[in-house]
């Protein structure tokens, strides 16, 4: 049986090209408004994909990554992924949402229940992108703590690489509280018995009691546990420090096939999905660049050619032990429509893709196993 691959879009802006705004089959004008996330997340739940994430940060967006880069001829500004994610809960019935929050000078107190109430509201569909910052200027923007102006070439020396490994200590001591907090409610703590006045069951709430070096956490939570149990945890990561998150999916950013392999067996146990950005008009490619002032360039693998090209190197990384992708479109909704009408099609004629959704939650659609709850007692019988 050939096995089937896990798709998933990543929507960011315009498109992933910093010009895209400038194509005339874009919408500048409709960045900022609800219907314009609609439209897209309708056209990727069409195609049968697992999910989108959405793109955020606690900046602005910049070429350069220790500060602004000073143009003015590049989309400035974002909607908030979490609130965004909410607005198309009620619309959508079955693809997963996954918005991108930061865990660097964020509390996970907030972030626990946020993501659960966004599980809720799309009834299992909530997972969340993590996301570390280590910029001074966005440090500067909370003023509880002051981050070091570190030029990108410095981070392969001792002192950028300890900054690094602290930013991802702290990323997994929130991710672990986030987890201990959705743990909190048992799945049957609500009893909502009128007859008795009895709303909760108390022996069925718990308290968390973390205590670590980043994190003093007592719980339980104000929300009840997520209809998941555990809403999907994914991650970029371009480093082995982000093998040690515990998340369900880790995105990794191969450059060919040879290392596509090397990095699906490195970050095992996760489901390894890779990233690549996609240019299926190879012309609309080339007139970005030209009016950007140079190549376009990224951290993924970058694909400009037809359809029928993007679906022989997804067979062919998956073939080398990659479980999933995660495409990035180069310009929206241009390249994520071509996506979901050229190169879908294709994969499903090789059976490598569903025709249908067969589960109504995003761990569903994954396949990951039923999410189990550390504080409930389990019966002993005979």
């Amino acid at each position: 049986m050939t096995s089937q691959l896990h798709l998933a879009v990543a929507l960011d802006g315009a498109g992933w090209h910093p010009a895209a705004w400038r194509d005339p089959s874009t919408h500048p004008d409709s960045l900022f408004a609800p219907e314009y996330w609609l439209d897209l997340v309708r056209i990727a739940e069409r195609g049968k994909l697992d999910f989108v994430t959405i793109e955020d940060s606690l900046g602005l967006q910049s070429g350069r990554h220790d500060g602004l880069d000073g143009r003015a001829d590049h989309v400035k500004g974002r909607l908030d992924a979490l609130l965004i994610a909410a607005r198309l809960a009620p619309v959508t019935t079955h693809i997963g949402l996954v918005p991108t929050v930061t865990t660097t000078h964020t509390e996970p107190f907030h972030v626990s229940t946020q993501l659960a109430t966004l599980d809720h509201l799309s009834t299992g569909r909530a997972g969340w992108r993590v996301q570390v910052s280590g910029r001074a200027g966005e440090a500067a923007h909370f003023g509880r703590r002051k981050f070091p102006e570190i030029d990108p070439a410095a981070y392969a020396e001792p002192a950028g690489q300890a900054f690094i490994a602290e930013l991802f200590a702290e990323a997994a001591d929130h991710i672990e509280v986030v987890r201990r907090l959705w743990d909190s409610w048992e799945d049957d703590a609500e009893i909502r018995d009128v007859a008795t006045g009895r709303f909760v069951d108390r022996d069925k709430l718990h308290h968390i009691d973390f205590s670590g070096r980043h994190f003093s956490v007592k719980g339980p939570s104000i929300t009840p546990r997520p209809p998941q149990g555990q809403p999907v945890v994914t991650a970029l990561t371009h480093t082995p420090l982000g093998y040690g998150l515990g998340a369900d999916i880790l995105y990794v950013t191969p450059k060919s096939v040879e290392d596509a392999a090397a990095l699906a067996a490195a970050a095992r146990p996760a489901r390894v999905f890779a990233d690549v950005v996609v240019f299926l008009d190879p012309d609309r490619k080339d007139r970005l660049d030209e009016l950007d002032g140079g190549p376009y360039t990224s951290d993924a693998h970058i694909h400009v050619g037809d359809a029928a090209g993007l679906a022989a190197l997804l067979l062919s990384w998956r073939d080398a032990g990659i479980d999933g992708f995660r495409l990035r479109p180069g310009v929206l909704p241009a390249d994520l429509t071509a996506i979901v009408d050229e190169v879908l099609p294709l994969l499903r004629a090789e059976g490598a893709f569903r025709t249908g959704y067969t589960s109504t939650t995003l761990r569903g659609h994954l396949g990951l196993p039923a999410a189990r709850n550390r504080y409930a007692r389990t019966e002993v019988t005979a």
